[in-house]
């Protein structure tokens, strides 16, 4: 007698709000995964939702409030400004509901703490969407790192910045939680602690401020492990285009470019210098969206509620990141 393995359905997820990155990135990710369904999209613009939902064969709902009270909703994605994060997760954790939302999580520790012990005590999931800890370029050189590729581990530097932002973006409005510590600081902090762990402690930050703005629009930061490696990091919303890290060892070093941000069909190349000489490790594409989602699906269906540990340790080092940071003003354009 033959038996056929149960296939659990998809996951049925609503959209609490139609951001940009939403629509380009997210949806067709949710649509491409078997394991997620988009059931049902909201947005503060009704023609919006109707127009979204329409193109990926999900329902219009009237509000926000009406995706939480649906019943064949069973998950949220909250891609809305970071301000507005806390809010809602803690809405959709209280109306029963799985959440992905954007990073941060939140914009403060104790938001973080409180709400990642919601979700554990009414047995939800409750994710952030940092893309790139699913990519498998990174577990490889971390591999790389536990073989002993470039021996004992000294020191890290990762790298963020995108090019200036059009003048009504949502990252340079304050009220909103705007800044570039909050939209591509993240990056290179959580992979030092991807690639270094999760017990890291902030020597030291600066944060760049534009008057006009009124928001920060790069930074830097030094880390450090209890063993003495230190992870060194930079970010910013008005610089050239970089998305990169290196790992210095005793005997090598590890760099990879596209680190954070690589298109679906990008073959990732990790380059790996020794005394042997220059050593490129292509590796085959994959869609980071995608993947994401999958993995969202899982923890839900294999039942595993709350957040993940990295989750809260980088509010943590965020948190004390902008404590400590100084603060200087954008340099004048020559």
């Amino acid at each position: 007698m033959t038996t056929t393995a149960h296939t659990p359905p998809p996951v049925r997820i609503g959209l609490l709000g139609c951001a940009d990155f939403a629509i380009r990135r997210m949806l067709p990710a949710i649509d491409r995964c078997p394991d997620t369904l988009l059931t049902a999209v909201a947005s503060r613009d009704r023609s919006t939702a109707r127009n979204t939902a329409q193109r990926f064969g999900a329902c219009a709902a009237e509000s926000y409030e009406a995706v939480l009270a649906a019943p064949d909703v069973e998950a949220v994605y909250v891609p809305v400004p970071a301000a507005l994060h806390a809010s809602w997760v803690e809405r959709a954790l209280l109306a029963g509901k799985h959440v992905l939302a954007e990073k941060p999580l939140t914009t403060a520790y104790s938001d973080t703490l409180r709400l990642a012990a919601l979700a554990r005590e009414a047995g939800l999931v409750l994710a952030e969407n940092v893309l790139f800890v699913h990519h498998g370029q990174h577990a490889h050189v971390r591999r790389l790192l536990a073989d002993g590729a470039i021996g004992e581990l000294r020191a890290a530097s990762a790298t963020f910045t995108v090019p200036a932002r059009p003048a009504d973006d949502i990252r340079l409005r304050p009220e909103l939680d705007g800044g570039a510590l909050w939209d591509v600081g993240v990056y290179p902090l959580r992979a030092a602690m991807h690639l270094l762990g999760n017990d890291l402690e902030v020597i030291g930050a600066t944060l760049t401020h534009h008057p006009e703005y009124e928001v920060d629009l790069g930074g830097a930061a030094l880390l450090r492990r209890a063993d003495g490696v230190t992870a060194q990091l930079t970010f910013g919303l008005d610089h050239q285009y970089e998305s990169s890290y290196r790992l210095v060892g005793s005997t090598g070093r590890i760099e990879l470019t596209h680190a954070f941000t690589p298109p679906a069909e990008h073959r990732p190349t990790i380059r790996l210098t020794t005394s042997a000489g220059v050593r490129e490790i292509t590796l085959d594409a994959q869609d980071q969206c995608t993947r994401a989602m999958a993995s969202f699906a899982a923890a839900i269906r294999e039942g595993r509620p709350g957040t993940e540990d990295a989750v809260v340790a980088q509010a943590r080092l965020l948190d004390d990141l902008r404590r400590r940071a100084t603060t200087s003003p954008a340099p004048e354009a020559p």
